[in-house]
């Protein structure tokens, strides 16, 4: 039963479900849940830094539970988003429930959308297809280019668009790390191009059809919602891409890799990467909170990642933390503190 908890993950589209069901001042419980609610509790739940022994975890690390647990996620955010975009265009709705029913479903994108993608595309087989797919309603494809062959190896330089600098506000992040990434993107696109001697218009452009892709998915919904379906996809869209970026913000906030004598960055450590030991935030986020570890092997499961002693450690959950990051003066007085001097840019 204990592998089953992250059943507890599927509560933020149970609550944006509900949302979108009931409408009128409703159509906000998805945010005070996630932002009000989860950071609440999770003042009152405990951190563990236990790892499992051996035999447990090549046991766990074999069993399709934890597969499906991650699976399941696709049918789920698609069939809000449908339902989303069947209520906003078939019902007379306030303005603020629109704006209501935008940030549920864009927090679904985002939490059960893009960040159980970044658990499917480190894996090496067919499942990288499902995580390519989950990106999509996010207009994110490109993350997947970007962050397997981008930032797992420029995390916690000053080449990572996705690493937030010292004293950076989370509102300027977003702008850099939106635009940087999508930049990165293509640039390493252009690199394998080139490494394989292919030219821009070849089948193995991946970053080509990810735009392809991503306009024949927003021309399905046109034709099916009209305008108002369009614009409202495209800003959920974007409310999911924000929620990642904010988690982006606070995974290497401050962190700096140093440079060795002959000019590379040292290697990648479980000291580049904040992590979490919250269990409420480990569980929602399918472990995501241990993030030092899983940049330190990006190939382990979620469900077998690792506390390290020596990981830099967040006071709060990233639940917890996604809320501070949105002030950045609160934010800085607390974090910056715990940043080692030597690593301060």
């Amino acid at each position: 039963m204990k592998d089953l908890k992250y059943i507890a993950a599927y509560s933020i589209p149970i609550i944006a479900s509900i949302s979108i069901f009931l409408r009128g001042y409703y159509s906000f419980l998805t945010p005070v849940y996630v932002f009000g609610i989860i950071p609440f509790i999770e003042f009152f739940t405990p951190a563990s830094t236990e790892n499992l022994d051996d035999t447990t975890r090549l046991s766990k690390s074999k069993r399709k539970v934890f597969n499906w647990l991650l699976y399941i996620n696709l049918p789920i955010i698609y069939s809000i988003l449908f339902f989303a975009l069947f209520t906003i265009t078939t019902t007379t709705l306030h303005l603020y429930e629109i704006i209501g029913i935008i940030i549920s479903t864009g927090i679904v994108l985002g939490a059960n959308g893009i960040n159980v993608a970044h658990e499917l595309g480190h894996r090496f087989t067919k499942e990288r297809f499902i995580a390519k797919v989950l990106l999509l309603p996010s207009l994110y494809m490109h993350f997947y280019v970007e962050h397997n062959f981008g930032h797992h190896q420029k995390a916690a330089t000053k080449d990572d668009p996705a690493t937030a600098a010292f004293n950076q506000p989370l509102y300027f992040f977003w702008f850099t790390s939106v635009i940087g990434q999508y930049y990165s993107a293509w640039k390493i696109q252009k690199s394998i191009l080139t490494q394989h001697k292919l030219s821009f218009l070849s089948i193995k452009n991946d970053m080509l059809w990810y735009q392809i892709i991503t306009i024949f998915y927003l021309a399905i919904i046109f034709l099916c919602f009209n305008v108002t379906g369009l614009v409202f996809a495209v800003l959920c869209g974007i409310v999911g891409f924000l929620l990642l970026e904010t988690i982006n913000y606070i995974e290497h906030y401050g962190l700096v890799r140093k440079k060795t004598t002959s000019g590379r960055y040292e290697r990648v450590r479980e000291i580049h990467s904040w992590n979490s030991n919250h269990l409420l935030g480990r569980i929602l986020l399918f472990e995501l909170t241990r993030h030092s570890d899983h940049h330190y092997r990006a190939s382990k499961k979620y469900q077998i990642l690792d506390h390290h002693d020596l990981s830099p450690q967040l006071p709060y959950g990233y639940p917890t933390s996604m809320v501070l990051s949105f002030f950045p003066p609160i934010w800085f007085k607390l974090m910056n503190k715990h940043i080692p001097d030597q690593m301060k840019t």
